[in-house]
């Protein structure tokens, strides 16, 4: 995408080009001489602005030509904000009640202007790591997936409809590139962008990339994300996209979304709970050894795969006989219940191979998680660690032999 035309807002420019953006201006109630502007990025890749005016509130959201983590060394096309804009209304249509609303794209300036998900909204790691349950976190995770895999797959749409979108989403190449670089490729090798807990971890990190049969497995699963196009999926779906209380979840920050792999998604999602599973440890305390918080996060995971899969195959049942083309209901009625059980055990089994590769990154890879990072016992973290990255590589590497989510978490106890 041409840079001309675009710059990087900051706080004081941000509020003239509200003024001037009549559907950015009338969400804050036309009260444009008075706004407050707080910078809230936090992430890897771009800058977030909450706007306050007297009455109302909004977030903005401007990519920059780079990763803003490293800088200007590490170049990334605007372009992404494109494909974030385009999600988010596809999934928010798909998905409303947990999903922002977008209500302007300027594609020039790679600004989305979109919903402001109110506090007491918090990011869901927060209150991973604070020891906060949300009873009703599965659940609607749960909603969210199944909506927007089955909606948009051949299970649901037809081969023209489905080519058509695939086409829509197959530009946003360099965030694909970019998951495939820090997922699949960086922790298997030596690479400068690489770290973990040393002197710790180091001979961990090693053996990451000494195994040959993790390596030939996550092979296989680099070529499913690159080759397969599923459905519309979010792509970074960790448990800093998503935003919770105890009666609304809100998933955010699609930027990462193409036509992908369906357990791509799931995978993330389980695994970054199983991420602040294996982390709790190193929260705990002599009052509180966080036993039963881990106990809600193990049930939550559990419910999380087994809600997906009743909320999934049910809308699969209610539109058999509709226009998705993978399965034609005249064809595979005799065989329904089998077309079903297969599809879905192999979806499980992508699943946790999927969710164990994001752990594995996430532990020796470039950008980990606050759930460890803010253990501050080195040791403490590297022991809390290293029990995650053994979970990740026997789950990577034996994930077929698993039939139920109950018998995965059995193996995290």
């Amino acid at each position: 995408m041409t840079t001309e035309g675009f710059r990087v807002l900051d706080e004081k420019s941000l509020i003239d080009y509200i003024k001037a953006i009549p559907s950015l201006a009338s969400k804050l109630g036309n009260q444009v001489d008075n706004l407050k502007v707080k910078e809230v990025g936090d992430g890897y890749l771009n800058f977030v602005y909450i706007v306050i005016s007297p009455s109302s509130s909004i977030v903005i959201k401007q990519a920059v030509p780079y990763v803003r983590l490293i800088g200007e060394s590490w170049p990334l096309t605007k372009e992404r904000s494109y494909y974030e804009a385009i999600a988010l209304k596809r999934q928010h249509g798909l998905s409303p009640k947990h999903v922002p609303e977008v209500y302007h794209f300027d594609r020039t300036m790679s600004v989305i202007g979109m919903q402001y998900i109110e506090p007491p909204h918090i990011i869901l790691r927060k209150d991973l790591i604070a020891g906060v349950e949300y009873p009703l976190l599965a659940q609607h995770m749960a909603e969210f997936l199944a909506n927007t895999l089955f909606y948009t797959s051949l299970l649901y749409l037809t081969t023209t409809q489905h080519k058509s979108a695939v086409v829509e989403f197959c530009g946003n190449v360099d965030l694909c590139r970019l998951t495939e670089q820090v997922v699949f490729s960086d922790p298997y090798k030596v690479s400068q962008y690489n770290r973990w807990t040393s002197p710790y971890l180091d001979s961990d990190a090693e053996a990451v990339r000494n195994d040959k049969v993790l390596k030939l497995e996550v092979a296989e699963l680099k070529s499913k994300f690159c080759e397969r196009t599923q459905a519309l999926i979010h792509s970074d779906l960790h448990a800093g996209s998503v935003m919770v209380t105890h009666e609304s979840t809100q998933v955010i920050d699609p930027e990462f979304a193409f036509y992908g792999p369906m357990g791509f998604d799931v995978g993330a999602f389980i695994g970054n709970l199983f991420l602040a599973y294996f982390a709790q440890d190193g929260h705990a305390t002599q009052e509180n050894e966080r036993k039963a918080y881990k106990a809600w996060i193990t049930d939550t995971i559990a419910d999380t795969w087994n809600l997906f899969y009743k909320k999934f195959t049910s809308l699969w049942d209610i539109h058999k006989e509709g226009p998705g083309e993978a399965y034609l209901y005249e064809i595979y009625n005799d065989v329904w219940e089998d077309v079903k059980q297969k599809y879905m055990i192999d979806l499980f089994h992508d699943s946790l191979g999927f969710g164990a590769a994001k752990m594995i990154r996430r532990i020796v890879g470039v950008a980990h998680v606050e759930d460890f990072e803010s253990i501050t016992d080195p040791v403490k973290r590297a022991d809390c660690e290293r029990r995650a990255l053994d979970f990740a590589k026997n789950l990577m590497k034996k994930r077929r032999s698993f039939n139920t989510i109950t018998d995965v978490i059995s193996t995290a106890l």
